[in-house]
């Protein structure tokens, strides 16, 4: 429940996903073309389709194990953070918000989120489903990386 309210926002809280698009507007982008997707590469596409798929069909402890990702997001958030104020100086710091806060964020939620595996996963079939969740998760986001690279070499 915490993560979402964290991306949907509160009646006194700006959410995740209206930092997204901030960051969006800061970068030069419409909320309008971020909200109809008419930039979204195939690839990525395809990649988070996907995700949401497996999310809706597997087990819950499954989705919860994907999102295991978030244990090594933080750092990465910080990296981000710091590549964006240093190689896009033209983005406003108005659309720093998402990558500041997502670290303390997505601390929480990879913490709660090992403790759900952790109890709920006690079988060998149960760990290992959770194992291959979490491969799947990276799978995607490897994807998303993917075409987004082979998009920069077509430009």
């Amino acid at each position: 429940m915490q993560r979402v309210l964290y991306q949907d926002g509160t009646d006194d809280r700006h959410g995740g996903h209206a930092q997204w698009l901030d960051l969006a507007e800061a970068a030069g982008l419409s909320r309008s073309e971020v909200l109809d997707e008419r930039h979204v590469l195939p690839g990525v596409r395809f990649a988070t389709d996907s995700y949401v798929a497996f999310a809706r069909t597997r087990p819950w402890t499954e989705a919860v194990a994907s999102s295991l990702t978030e244990l090594f997001s933080p750092d990465l958030m910080r990296e981000r953070l710091a590549a964006l104020r240093t190689h896009y100086p033209w983005v406003a710091t108005s659309g720093h918000a998402y990558f500041a806060e997502r670290p303390a964020a997505a601390t929480c939620d990879a913490r709660h989120a090992l403790e759900l595996v952790l109890a709920h996963c006690t079988t060998r079939e149960r760990q290992q489903a959770a194992l291959a969740a979490l491969a799947f998760k990276c799978d995607v986001l490897w994807s998303i990386l993917d075409a987004l690279e082979h998009a920069g070499r077509a430009r």
